[in-house]
C-alpha cells in the first residue's frame, strides 16, 4: 500500500509539468506545419517557446514534471527514433555520401575537441555542438545529452548554435551552389552533409531543384544513421569518467568497487535493439513510420521542457564562446564537404 500512495505521490507531482511540455509540443508542431517552407523544426521552436516563458515566469511548481519529460520521456524517444533508422538507407545512397561523411564527422569530433578546448568550453557543450554539426542537428543533440548527462544549458546553447548556422546556410547554399557551378547530385550531396537540422537540409536542397532536394535528403537520412555508433562511443567515454571519478572520491573514504552496470545507460540497448530489428525487416514499414512520429513528438516536448528550464541570463553568463564554436565547426564542416567531393571528381 505504501508503495502504491509512494508511486501515486510522484505521479502526482510529475503530470502536471508533463502537461505543459505536451502542450508545447503541439503549439510548436503547429507553428511548424502553418511555415510556408521548412525554416525551422518544431524542436527548435518548443526550445525557444519554453525559454521565453521562462523569461517571464519561473517554473518551479512544476519542476519534477519537466525534470522527468527532459530525461526520462527524452530517453524513450531515443529507444523509439531506432525503429525507424535502418542500414539500408545507406546501401540505397551509396559509397559516396559515406566517403564525404567520413571526413566531415573527423572535422567536426576532432577539430571541434581542440576548439573547444582552445575557447574553454566544457567538454559536454562542445561535443553536442560538434555533434549537432556533424550528424542531424537537434536529434543528435537530444541522443547524445542524455548519455552524457549534459545540462539543460548545455543542450540549450548547442541547439541555438546550430540553428542559427542553418538559417544563414539556408540562403547562402543555393547562392553558393550555382557559383560553383554544381550539379544537383553534388549539391544535393554538399547539403545532405553540411547542413544541420532536417527542415534546414530540406529548405536548402529543394531550393535549388527537386532533384538536388530528393537526393539530399536521402543523403541526410544516411547521414542520420551515424548517430548510432557516436551515441555509442560518447556512452562508453561517459562510463569510462565517471567510473573513474567514482572510484577516486570513494577511495577516500572505503574501497569499494564501482559497478559498471549501475553506470550504463541501457536505454542505447533498447535504441540499438530496435534500429537492428528494423534494418532486418522484423518492424512492419507503419509500426516504424508511428514510432518515428511519436520519438519526434516526444523529442519535441523534452525540448520543450528543456526550454522552460533554461533562462536567457544562465546562456549569456556562456559569453559568445559556445556560438562561435559553432560557427568555425559549421564553416569547416561546409569547406571540407565540398573540397571532398572535387577531390573524388563530384561536381
Amino acid at each position: 500500500m505504501r508503495v502504491a500512495n509512494n508511486l501515486l505521490h510522484k505521479i502526482f507531482f510529475i503530470i502536471p509539468g508533463f502537461m505543459v511540455a505536451i502542450l508545447i509540443a503541439i503549439l510548436a508542431t503547429a507553428v511548424e506545419g502553418i511555415l510556408p517552407i521548412p525554416l525551422i523544426g518544431a524542436s527548435v521552436i518548443a526550445l525557444f517557446i519554453g525559454m521565453a516563458i521562462n523569461h517571464f515566469w519561473k517554473p518551479t511548481k512544476i519542476a519534477p514534471g519537466l525534470t522527468f519529460t527532459s530525461k526520462k520521456v527524452l530517453k524513450f524517444a531515443i529507444i523509439l527514433l531506432g525503429a525507424s533508422l535502418s542500414i539500408d538507407t545507406v546501401l540505397s545512397v551509396g559509397r559516396l555520401s559515406l566517403m564525404v561523411m567520413v571526413f566531415t564527422l573527423l572535422t567536426c569530433f576532432g577539430v571541434g575537441y581542440f576548439v573547444g578546448k582552445a575557447l574553454k568550453l566544457n567538454w559536454k557543450m562542445s561535443n553536442l555542438i560538434s555533434a549537432g554539426t556533424g550528424i542531424c542537428g537537434g536529434s543528435a543533440i537530444a541522443a547524445i545529452a542524455p548519455v552524457i548527462d549534459a545540462s539543460d544549458n548545455d543542450i540549450a546553447y548547442a541547439m541555438s548554435a546550430t540553428f542559427l548556422f542553418d538559417m544563414i546556410m539556408i540562403v547562402l547554399f543555393p547562392i553558393l551552389g550555382r557559383l560553383l557551378g554544381l550539379s544537383d547530385m553534388a549539391y544535393g550531396l554538399w547539403a545532405g552533409t553540411a547542413v544541420n537540422d532536417t527542415s534546414s537540409v530540406v529548405a536548402a536542397g529543394f531550393a535549388y531543384s527537386e532533384a538536388a532536394g530528393d537526393f539530399a535528403t536521402m543523403v541526410k537520412l544516411t547521414r542520420t544513421l551515424s548517430i548510432i555508433p557516436v551515441v555509442i562511443i560518447f556512452s562508453l567515454i561517459h562510463l569510462y569518467l565517471k567510473k573513474k571519478e567514482r572510484s577516486t572520491s570513494e577511495a577516500h573514504v572505503e574501497h569499494r568497487k564501482v559497478s559498471i552496470l549501475s553506470l550504463f545507460p541501457w536505454f542505447i540497448l533498447g535504441f540499438v535493439g530496435l534500429t537492428v530489428l528494423n534494418s532486418v525487416g522484423l518492424i512492419p514499414a507503419s509500426v516504424s513510420m508511428a514510432a518515428k512520429e511519436s520519438s519526434k513528438f516526444l523529442m519535441v516536448a523534452a525540448l520543450g521542457a528543456i526550454g522552460l528550464n533554461t533562462s536567457f541570463r544562465q546562456m549569456r553568463k556562456s559569453g559568445a564562446a559556445p556560438m562561435l564554436h559553432g560557427f568555425i565547426i559549421s564553416a569547416l564542416v561546409v569547406i571540407v564537404a565540398i573540397f571532398v567531393e572535387y577531390c573524388m571528381g563530384i561536381v
